[in-house]
């Protein structure tokens, strides 16, 4: 079991440092092609590769009206989850983003005290006020530049993104008792791939005349790295895992996306910005509230 554990753990550290770096291969992706083709074909990609292992994907437990419980997964990541990012990083920068991202474990711990009647203590909601006030000021300090034309925008579409990622980790957790990690990352790349089909039509959205080799390889990345790599090895860890540990590696991101968008992009952030993502840090890290990570490891009730 430990041994699994600690699997489990490497895996979630290949997942996030995946993820940090999607921000930066998305901003390059964008420069070359329109968000919503940039968003279809990493989803197309993925599935086109889970075609060639769907049959070893097939032993699951299905129950009936499992099926809402899959789609509502899918559309909200990477569904709608993507939709907002995409237009979010058109707007702010990477950094930026990734710093937004910092929310996203304290906001899964408020959904499971709701949803999933998980109990949650008065320091992870202090840290989470206080991780909201530094996400408020890194979008006050921001200034635009020629990367983010509009960040405080930006960051708010990322922050919907993040509400959209909170939907997703709570529905996967109450599957990963019955569906296989890699099952689930397929059924995720498969639901992208209707879900943004359409939007390639809509007259928003410019289809590419001709294919730059740097936005080639950036969506192909962003398909075979991200989308199936990052998402299967996380879904696998969090299978291993309690879900409120498991979304503590998101708490990395943010620092992972601030040092690549340094060194790929050049991307700085002002004096107050950098004591506000200091804010954004604490807040997280005064949320993690051991006596929930003890309970969080005791075995809860099978899902309906």
């Amino acid at each position: 079991m430990i041994q699994e554990k600690g699997k489990a753990f490497a895996a979630l550290w290949v997942a996030v440092i995946l993820w940090a770096s999607s921000f930066v291969v998305l901003k390059i992706a964008f420069a070359h092609f329109d968000p919503m083709v940039v968003i279809f074909g990493r989803m197309f990609i993925a599935s086109a590769c889970f075609l060639f292992v769907f049959r070893k994907l097939r032993h699951i437990d299905y129950r009936p009206g499992d099926w809402k419980k899959l789609l509502f997964m899918g559309v909200c990541e990477p569904g709608l989850y993507f939709v907002f990012e995409a237009m979010a990083l058109t707007r702010t920068d990477a950094s930026q983003a990734g710093m937004i991202c910092a929310l996203l474990p304290l906001m899964v711990a408020v959904a499971a005290r709701f949803v999933l009647g998980e109990r949650i203590t008065r320091r992870t909601l202090s840290g989470f006020g206080l991780a909201i006030v530094g996400a408020v000021a890194l979008s006050v300090a921001a200034s635009a530049t020629e990367t983010a034309p509009n960040p405080v925008l930006g960051n708010f579409l990322e922050f919907l993104a993040m509400v959209c990622a909170t939907g997703y980790m709570i529905t996967l957790k109450g599957l990963t008792p019955r569906y296989g990690s890699w099952f689930l990352t397929m059924v995720q790349a498969f639901v992208g791939s209707i879900f943004f089909l359409p939007l390639l039509f809509l007259p928003s959205t410019q289809l590419p005349e001709t294919f730059n080799m740097t936005g080639v390889l950036a969506v192909v990345y962003l398909g075979t790295f991200v989308s199936i790599g990052a998402y299967g090895f996380y879904n696998w860890g969090m299978s291993v895992i309690p879900a409120s540990q498991a979304s503590a590696f998101i708490n990395l991101i943010p620092v992972i996306t601030l040092i690549l968008g340094w060194m790929f992009l050049g991307e700085r952030l002002n004096a107050v910005q950098y004591a506000a993502s200091a804010v954004v840090i604490a807040g997280v890290f005064l949320s993690q509230d051991r006596r929930a990570e003890i309970q969080a490891d005791t075995p809860a009730a099978p899902s309906a």
